[in-house]
């Protein structure tokens, strides 16, 4: 028998779910048993806990018949959510399609400031917040997706720390996508909240464990 992929059922109960799976209609506990070969206590074991994770289904057993019917099953119609997931590939295809591009980093800004902009909708849209209050709300944010950001610096000269980059193996090889991507994702936050600041850059890796984004208030030059 082969070993288990990643995410599925361990042993007896990845074969309990692959019988109900080919059956053409609902299983008893005694048919699963026959079919495997094994006792019809260990089936039940198992269909409990596949019934549990929503893989397997009870069928209303047909009460117009004499006796005491037996319970039935059947798997849930539906793909296993348990399987291997491989969200880090698909950011790497994203990614090096962005890479592509004539023009990486505006596209990559764009579509970041878009991703902020729905992260924080959360917050009531206003015509306008304060810049220490939408300050405040982008370090919650950025909190939330895990950059693990702290706020430096005080008056016009405002940036906040990352000290963790989610994204940090992409970052590495495809800096001016994943970077323009954070970038656009900090405007897209205050942009939302009409707030009279904004992040004019991103300063990618200002130490070996600490990137930089640079505050400045609307309708001022950035701070060198």
């Amino acid at each position: 028998m082969s070993a288990a992929s990643p995410g599925e059922p361990p042993g007896r109960r990845r074969d309990v779910l692959r019988t109900l799976k080919a059956a053409s209609g609902p299983m008893s506990i005694g048919a699963i048993a026959d079919a495997l070969d094994i006792h019809p206590n260990t089936v039940r074991f198992h269909l409990d806990r596949l019934v549990s994770q929503g893989q397997v289904e009870r069928i209303e057993p047909d009460r117009r018949r004499p006796g005491r019917p037996p319970q039935m099953f059947r798997a849930m119609p539906q793909m296993d959510r348990a399987g291997p997931r491989h969200y880090r590939l698909l950011a790497e295809m994203l990614a090096m399609s962005l890479a592509a591009d004539g023009d990486p980093p505006t596209r990559a800004q764009a579509g970041g400031r878009a991703w902020g902009r729905e992260l924080n909708v959360r917050a009531p849209r206003r015509k306008q917040s304060g810049a220490e209050e939408a300050v405040d709300r982008l370090v919650e944010v950025l909190d939330d997706v895990g950059f693990v950001p702290e706020r430096l610096g005080a008056g016009e000269k405002q940036q906040i720390g990352l000290r963790h980059c989610p994204f940090l193996e992409l970052a590495e090889t495809q800096s001016r996508v994943v970077c323009g991507i954070h970038l656009g994702l900090m405007q897209g936050v205050l942009e939302r909240q009409g707030a009279p600041v904004t992040v004019d850059r991103l300063e990618p890796f200002a130490q070996p464990d600490l990137c930089l984004a640079h505050l400045t208030l609307r309708g001022r030059p950035p701070q060198a």
